[in-house]
């Protein structure tokens, strides 16, 4: 394999084969992210590609679930994507899931067509980043989207069919704009209601604008208390069905299971934790390099 660079997947993908369809992230802006920060956007040529996915196939004599990697593989043309799809499908009949990252911007700047192709073709899930639901937050971090944005992609997914799974992470409003950021997120989950949903606590990367951020006082990290009162607002105010990857290894609490059937389970362990921190209520929240 002809990896470059630094190589993520999310944690629910831990036993999926990495094929790595583009290098870095189409957008690469975001204040709190490090990962692609080693390489510019490219979509790999499909010969490269290719070689890597006949290569895995002499490595891997059964394959059950891959992951397309880097940043947002969405944002590839939808022909090179359908003749990826092509190719993965013959090499690895066998496989019942493949997925992606995709930026819910990704998702509206294709067609609700290309989209239907493209999940036809075989896409099983696509893995998109909300970050927050507070306009004035998804700015500071310069996320380049806007909620109504988000929101349209949710809805271009969901009508072409595709099961999506949303992160966001606990704490991103810094300790002055906690409460405003997890109303907000409740509030835009509960309209575009993904399939899935993937919280995790805050973490400075090192080299990144926010750690600068942190360092000159300009942005105030928040305790641990605040990350638990975030997630304890958000299990009591969800209100559809969706599985919960709670579980990061960042999180206070590590939660999985499907909503609404465990929330109540969920949001009594939230809670407890909140008791036994009641006094160290200013300790800031500790948390790891991804």
């Amino acid at each position: 394999m002809n990896y470059q660079g630094k190589v993520y997947r999310p944690w629910p993908e831990a036993r999926s084969i990495l094929i790595q369809t583009t290098l870095g992230c189409s957008v690469n802006t975001c204040t709190f992210c490090s990962m692609f920060d080693d390489k510019r956007f490219k979509v790999r040529d499909l010969e490269d590609v290719f070689k890597d996915i006949d290569q895995l196939r002499i490595y891997y004599p059964h394959v059950d679930s891959i992951f397309l990697i880097d940043g947002n593989v969405m944002a590839a043309r939808t022909d090179y994507l359908l003749k990826l799809f092509d190719k993965l499908n013959t090499t690895f009949p066998e496989c019942t899931k493949i997925s992606m990252y995709s930026g819910l911007n990704d998702f509206r700047r294709k067609s609700i067509n290309e989209l239907k192709e493209i999940k036809d073709a075989g896409l099983t899930m696509a893995y998109s980043g909300l970050e927050s639901g507070d306009r004035l937050v998804l700015d500071k971090i310069k996320k380049n989207m806007s909620p109504e944005q988000a929101i349209k992609g949710m809805e271009m997914a969901k009508e072409a069919g595709i099961q999506t799974l949303l992160s966001f992470i606990f704490g991103l409003g810094g300790k002055e704009r906690s409460k405003e950021h997890i109303v907000a997120t409740t509030d835009i989950l509960n309209q575009m209601q993904p399939d899935e949903i993937a919280p995790m606590a805050l973490a400075i990367q090192p080299g990144t604008v926010l750690e600068q951020e942190v360092k000159r006082g300009e942005f105030i990290m928040p305790t641990e208390r605040q990350i638990l009162q975030e997630e304890q607002y958000l299990l009591s105010h969800l209100d559809f069905n969706t599985f919960y990857w709670g579980d990061h290894g960042n999180n206070i609490v590590s939660l999985k299971g499907g909503l609404p059937h465990c929330q109540e389970g969920f949001l009594n362990k939230v809670n407890s934790a909140i008791d036994l921190r009641a006094k160290a209520e200013d300790r800031v929240i500790q948390t790891f390099s991804w």
